[in-house]
């Protein structure tokens, strides 16, 4: 018979260890569950779009990273219908005036899945300050913005063009946190010979006044024969102001990129665009778009050299030789 001094009575498990246990593996079991579900069910911190997967979709093989810029818009103004599981991606082009945004845009617009409206910031009440411009982006990417462009309920990537004297410099604190509360990808576009885009827009002021085509204004031509009417007009530069604006210029673009450095984008040149057409694959890439040979039916206006479209040309090669704009006509292309 054992000593009753030497017997062990069993030990009893604390209730708070137990309870401690319980708790650890609950917890792990919500993160591991909600890890998951951020996965395969990706979706925005938006207040004002709603933007969850439909629960007859199937769920997503995507990238970790793709999760924020994956959306499922549900339009006000009609159904998606057969295209209610397609996902959407948000984008904007921002440019400024003559920089080959108009022709990009055509190019984008060839592809069946993408709706790029316009420059639809244009109007002042679009912008007039920060609540009316987000009011008018979740209109667009909530797919109830209509233009010839829109794909409506088929829309792999829609988005449209944004001047970078339309408002987006005045209330870039806003359209920053929007896009990276939004997901919404920025794609830049900017011209490399400055001199080239100032020739651009003082023909382009000059057509405004003048209506050489049959008394009409046009921006952006589609025949030949109406763009070499339009290129027949060389301006006077103002060579006073002309280093002036040029620096400006190269403030302004740095600067947006600088402001929207946080958010998703890529930069492009017009230049590059022109020379080496894979730098649409890049900009399909980037859209994660299924690969389509882009076209536009814009026919370029200016075509010859800088020396033949300014009328003051000896004036303005005076004032830029030996500084660090000299490299525009230096390098000037030939188109």
């Amino acid at each position: 018979m054992q000593d009753p001094k030497f017997t062990q009575t069993p030990r009893k498990f604390p209730l708070t260890i137990a309870i401690s246990v319980l708790f650890f593996f609950m917890v792990s079991g919500v993160y591991i569950c909600s890890i998951r579900l951020w996965q395969v069910n990706p979706q925005t911190d938006s207040k004002t779009l709603i933007d969850q997967k439909p629960q007859q979709c199937q769920t997503l093989s995507i990238e970790r990273w793709e999760a924020p810029f994956i959306h499922f818009p549900h339009p006000k103004t009609f159904s998606r219908e057969e295209c209610v599981c397609n996902p959407v991606r948000y984008f904007v082009i921002m440019s400024m005036q003559r920089s080959g945004s108009g022709w990009f845009e055509t190019l984008l617009n060839s592809h069946i899945n993408v709706s790029s409206n316009g420059e639809i910031m244009g109007p002042s009440d679009r912008r007039r300050n920060a609540p009316s411009i987000l009011e008018t982006l979740d209109r667009v990417y909530n797919l109830d913005w209509f233009t010839s462009a829109s794909k409506n309920e088929c829309s792999a990537a829609v988005g449209f063009k944004w001047m970078l004297n339309q408002g987006v410099m005045k209330y870039h604190e806003d359209v920053v946190d929007y896009f990276k509360k939004n997901g919404v990808s920025t794609i830049f576009l900017f011209r490399k010979n400055a001199l080239r885009r100032l020739v651009s827009l003082l023909a382009n002021a000059h057509d405004k006044e003048a209506k050489p085509l049959n008394g009409t204004h046009k921006s952006h031509v589609h025949l030949p024969a109406e763009a070499e009417i339009l290129a027949k007009y060389k301006p006077n530069i103002n060579t006073t102001r002309l280093i002036p604006d040029l620096k400006l210029a190269e403030r302004q673009t740095a600067k947006v990129v600088e402001y929207f450095n946080s958010t998703r984008h890529m930069v492009l040149y017009y230049e590059d665009l022109v020379k080496n057409r894979t730098k649409l694959r890049e900009v399909q890439d980037f859209l994660r778009l299924p690969y389509r040979e882009l076209r536009s039916g814009q026919v370029k206006i200016h075509m010859s050299p800088l020396s033949e479209q300014v009328a003051n040309w000896v004036d303005v090669l005076k004032v830029l030789n030996a500084t660090s704009y000299d490299r525009f006509f230096r390098s000037d292309y030939k188109m």
